[in-house]
């Protein structure tokens, strides 16, 4: 059923809110006060407290529309559906105005707090067009054996022959190992993993090709390589696990990461702190090296491939003062060792739904005076935001970095620091 309606404001999950005879209706590829035509998914009978729907055809344009730099990717009824570029339709300075009211309507909600964030655009991304920044990406083999992406609400999968979101380095492998070519059994899962050259320019063998999980070229071990406060960190990670996506995205966090812990811990000569949720390493070995003449260090993460790797990481940098366990956060944290049971600084990096107020309160009762945290997703931060200051944490600063262009994804660090502890 299609129906015309004004949109209202933002909501999540980059959608916008409308009603209809009082009913809410959530609508992707909108934009607040335009007017619209939208085809309510199915079942739209139904007594629910709301519907979702998708723009048709707009009547009345908000001044950020912009044709779709990717149409596959912008909505069904225009020929896209494909998903995984949901802010398409959005110019790049309405993407940063989206997120930042994303941000602070969240805090605000779920918060408490008032924020006035400030969500920075990566390098290149403006002079790219919010295109060409994905270091990773995943696609499914078709009946005729081609990359594709699934439409949504359809089995239909589309068949590609680029993906404007990756970088120009993966691009370039995709094209040398006949990505595009097909010749894979249908329904694979094919996966490129291409580190971002930095300091000496492109390795021949530095990448991968996967399928079904499995390496069909390059390497399953790859070298990432992030600067920063002028030292160049080396890491080995998992072709096939996680790294930061955006070819930018780790010297941002990370930079910005480091700059608030060494204002933190300030000229003490021996700190201890906590990374959680600590993948392979990305904060660990900067935080170790650069924030006091002598750190020691306890690092938590469940995936065992990237505790595997950050252990190595570690090794070669002969960083011995680093606990690095894998395991639950919240059960690894209720048995601490004592040396490192009172941490002066605690930085975590949790998954999309959080840290959990569980966790939130373990970091509270070792007594962390400083907590910085690294969130993929605003709703989960507001919500450990909340435990936090309920804890004696004040929120001290938040700051936002667009490692997603044209998605409503978002990255923000917060830093709360709790006084008399």
């Amino acid at each position: 059923m299609d129906v015309r309606m004004r949109i209202e404001r933002y909501a999540d999950q980059g959608r916008c809110v409308g009603h209809i005879d009082g009913r809410v209706v959530f609508v992707r590829f909108a934009l607040p006060g335009e007017l619209v035509d939208v085809r309510l998914d199915e079942p739209h009978d139904r007594d629910d407290r709301y519907w979702t729907g998708e723009v048709v055809n707009v009547l009345e344009a908000g001044d950020d529309r912009v044709e779709p730099a990717w149409p596959l990717a912008g909505p069904l009824a225009m020929g896209g559906g494909v998903g995984g570029a949901d802010l398409v339709h959005v110019s790049l300075d309405g993407q940063l105005r989206w997120k930042t009211a994303t941000i602070n309507e969240q805090m605000s909600r779920l918060g408490h707090v008032t924020t006035d964030v400030t969500v920075d655009r990566m390098p290149g991304d403006e002079q790219s067009g919010g295109l060409h920044w994905r270091t990773r990406i995943e696609m499914i083999a078709d009946e005729d054996g081609r990359p594709s992406m699934r439409r949504r609400g359809t089995h239909v999968r589309v068949p590609l022959d680029t993906m404007p979101l990756a970088s120009r380095e993966l691009l370039d492998v995709a094209d040398a190992e006949h990505v595009w070519d097909g010749g894979f059994e249908p329904g694979a899962q094919i996966r490129l993993s291409v580190p971002e050259p930095r300091e000496n320019g492109k390795s021949d063998d530095n990448y991968a090709v996967l399928v079904d999980g499995r390496l069909r070229a390059g390497r399953q071990e790859l070298t990432e390589t992030v600067t920063v406060a002028g030292r160049a960190f080396h890491y080995q990670v998992d072709a096939n696990g996680f790294w930061q996506v955006h070819r930018q995205a780790p010297l941002a966090l990370t930079g910005h990461v480091i700059d608030l812990a060494r204002r933190q811990i300030g000229d003490a000569a021996s700190a201890c702190v906590w990374d959680l949720f600590s993948g392979s390493g990305l904060f660990t070995l900067p935080l170790a090296t650069l924030t006091s003449p002598r750190t020691r260090m306890l690092s938590v993460e469940g995936g065992k491939r990237a505790v595997h790797h950050a252990q190595r990481n570690l090794r070669a940098l002969d960083l011995a003062d680093v606990d690095a366990r894998c395991g639950d956060v919240a059960a690894t944290l209720a048995q601490v060792p004592a040396n490192l049971a009172r941490p002066d600084l605690v930085v975590l990096d949790p998954p999309r739904a959080g840290a959990h107020a569980k966790v939130c309160r373990q970091i509270a009762a070792a007594g962390a005076r400083s907590v910085i945290y690294i969130a993929c997703d605003p709703t989960s931060l507001a919500r450990d935001t909340a435990t936090l200051v309920a804890e004696g944490y004040t929120l001290r600063d938040i700051h936002a970095f667009d490692i997603y262009p044209m998605t409503h994804h978002v990255e923000t660090v917060a830093l709360f620091v709790r006084e008399g502890r």
